[in-house]
């Protein structure tokens, strides 16, 4: 447990204990803001008694174990709100300690200036960009209600927790919370409660000048418990309402809670001013005056205050304890299922799944032909059974993105069991609920759509890739190959962005083999998302046993076919252009010219690869190379030296059958025979 160092009581202590904790969390909120001279006090000082009643009384959790299966989990999707959760940690007795708090926003620290997940013990998921924490809840209470459908048996309620936030007026802005709260309602997921700060403050002023709808009638339309508490400093009513949400099994519950931003600031109560700054030397004395507390005096925290606290953090010990006494139990008497969730929580797959990987002949698609979507498909449906904790869906294109697992039913209210999700036409949602899924130890979730889709989905996706967690996307309609939906549908410059994001793994195979493969080492990864990409059209099935190769997909690139004599440069290519590659090596063979032929399904994994064996396919002595990629050229300059060359696309498609539009932009076998004679020329 942290040491802390205890300062002495407030000359004029509240009389009210319960009130003394609140306002400590209000001062010390206000004294890490003003330490650090940056950060967001307001609400924090609004939100304390919300706080207070969830730490203090309602939610379940062990300080001493903040990974305790069972425990309830709390999303602050009011993620600048940061110092009244790092308040509560430390409070309750998380490996948070007091200096943690003087600390906050500092260099390495452990109380950033918004949650992180696996930064600070007791945050669950990382918050910052307004509405992703209050989609990420619906996730976690998604996986909760599958865990328990998958585990818990008859006097063995395993999985029984609840998912608990606090939102702002900004995450009821932001688009992201409407799409997950339709879907949560649809589904009936009454294991959440959200508590919503109403306090009518935005950075820009009051809310009525962009915002005046009636929040709650939108959520009763949505499906959800709705109730309102009109003054965020009444615990009685708080209380009241939170235990009433609890009891609401049926339908998600939302607390419209009205609060005052900087709740005790003299001067800033209900102003901008109290948004995402501090709130100046000379009033965080006033508010410490306000609230009885010494006004020359920082990061006071009454014994009485801590000892609450604590009290509550240890209540967790003995509330998985009996957790534990029931797990011992149910191993007894359900030791397969019991087995299997401990592989899940070790983050290991059963024994054998690799075997059901298909393989892909020529005879197994139309004239040697298949597309890596329909690939991807029967790969997925093949390991289904092998991978019980596997289970996704689509943004509304299930059909499309060959998505559905064929022999399993579908998430809905009464089958929490079902294995195949409907997302709706909710891409950011999907990629935010996919991040809720995602922290949730037993559950590997996917998710679908077209690639130039991916463009809704960019804020969870960079958000899961800081997380480092393993969500798969699975992309398809990969390129100008989709054909007559035209320039709005073709990806360009999606494939160039995803590659950018830091731990982001991008897959882009060539074939239905190379696809099983990339299935593969998506389920093996660790260390942040991975997107698959995948063809609309049909592309050959290689078969590699008329090439000399030297690896597969999990090397990143690898040399598909090898000219008989040494290479005079390279041909690389990725996904539907690998194949226009090998037939355009056969052409230059014609023509006396050796080329190697280079597949890079992965240029994330590749350069993770050691020296040598980057070496070994793009050797130094080999300058001249040509990089064939039906998208933007931008990845291309480090792989094709000076004197080096690129296909690729530089202005948006055009409406058309695919091969006619992969002519027009010369994505053909001629023009990449012309072009690597002339880069030999050169």
């Amino acid at each position: 447990m942290p040491t802390t160092i205890l300062a002495k009581e407030p000359a004029a202590a509240a009389a009210n204990d319960e009130q003394l904790c609140i306002d400590t969390v209000r001062v010390l909120s206000a004294d890490a803001v003003q330490k650090a001279n940056s950060g967001h006090p307001g609400t924090p000082m609004a939100t304390a008694p919300m706080g207070h009643l969830l730490w203090g009384k309602h939610m379940r959790y062990n300080p001493r174990d903040p990974a305790w299966p069972n425990r309830d989990r709390f999303v602050l999707s009011a993620g600048h709100a940061c110092m009244l959760q790092y308040s509560f940690l430390y409070l309750t007795g998380y490996d948070l300690s007091l200096e943690d708090i003087r600390n906050f926003r500092q260099l390495h620290s452990k109380t950033p200036g918004h949650p992180e997940y696996g930064l600070t013990p007791g945050i669950e998921i990382t918050t910052g960009p307004l509405g992703q924490g209050f989609a990420n809840g619906i996730g976690m209470a998604i996986a909760q209600k599958h865990l328990a459908a998958r585990f818990n048996q008859p006097g063995f309620q395993l999985f029984n927790y609840t998912i608990y936030a606090i939102c702002s007026d900004g995450d009821m802005m932001e688009g992201v919370s409407g799409e997950a709260a339709s879907l949560a309602g649809h589904l009936g997921l009454g294991n959440i409660v959200y508590l919503y700060d109403d306090n009518h403050i935005s950075i820009e002023g009051n809310t009525n000048i962009t915002f005046q709808e009636d929040v709650g009638k939108r959520f009763e339309a949505y499906g959800w418990h709705v109730q309102a508490v009109e003054d965020g400093n009444d615990l009685q009513a708080l209380d009241k309402a939170i235990q009433s949400a609890r009891a609401e099994t049926d339908r998600p519950s939302l607390i419209r809670v009205r609060t005052h931003i900087a709740y005790g600031s003299p001067n800033k109560v209900d102003t901008a001013g109290a948004h995402g700054s501090p709130l100046g030397a000379d009033e965080v004395r006033l508010v410490k005056k306000f609230f009885g507390f010494d006004p020359e005096e920082s990061f006071v925290v009454p014994g009485k205050v801590l000892e609450y606290y604590r009290a509550a953090g240890e209540r967790g010990i003995g509330l998985q304890e009996e957790w534990d006494q029931l797990y011992d139990r149910y191993k007894k008497e359900h030791p397969e299922l019991a087995g299997a969730y401990e592989l899940a929580l070790q983050d290991k797959l059963p024994t054998g799944w690799e075997k059901k990987i298909p393989g892909f002949q020529a005879a197994d698609g139309k004239e040697g032909k298949l597309s890596t979507r329909v690939a991807l498909g029967k790969t997925l449906n093949s390991i289904a059974a092998a991978l019980p904790g596997l289970l996704g869906g689509a943004a509304d294109l299930a059909p499309s993105t060959e998505t559905h697992l064929k022999e399993y039913t579908d998430f809905q209210p009464g089958d929490f069991g079902g294995r195949n999700f409907h997302f709706g036409v909710r891409e950011h949602a999907m990629g935010a609920i996919l991040n809720g899924m995602a922290v949730t130890k037993g559950l590997i979730p996917y998710g679908a759509t077209f690639l130039i889709f991916s463009d809704y989905m960019r804020p969870p996706i960079r958000l899961a890739a800081i997380m480092k967690i393993r969500p798969i996307y699975i992309y398809t309609h990969d390129s100008i190959g989709l054909g007559e939906d035209g320039t709005t549908h073709q990806p360009v410059e999606q494939l160039a962005s995803l590659r950018a994001i830091p731990n982001m793994t991008v897959l882009r195979p060539a074939d239905a083999n190379e696809t099983a493969q990339a299935v593969r080492v998506a389920l093996l990864h660790k260390g942040g998302p991975v997107a698959l990409v995948l063809t609309r059209q049909n592309v050959a099935i290689i078969e590699t046993g008329g090439y000399k190769t030297t690896g597969d997909v999990s090397r990143g690139a690898y040399i598909l076919s090898e000219p008989e004599r040494a290479p005079e440069l390279i041909l690389i290519a990725t996904g539907s252009e690998v194949e226009l590659i090998v037939k355009a090596q056969k052409k230059l063979r014609e023509n006396g010219i050796a080329a190697r032929v280079v597949s890079m399904p992965s240029m994330e994994i590749f350069e993770k690869q050691d020296d040598a064996y980057k070496q070994r396919v793009f050797p130094k002595g080999i300058r001249k190379r040509l990089a064939v990629e039906a998208a933007s050229p931008m990845c291309w300059h480090k792989y094709i030296t000076d004197e080096g060359d690129i296909i690729g696309m530089t202005r948006f498609g055009e409406s058309a059958p695919a091969a006619d539009v992969f002519k027009e932009f010369g994505f053909t076998v001629e023009n990449v025979v012309a072009r690597a004679k002339q880069l030999l020329r050169g």
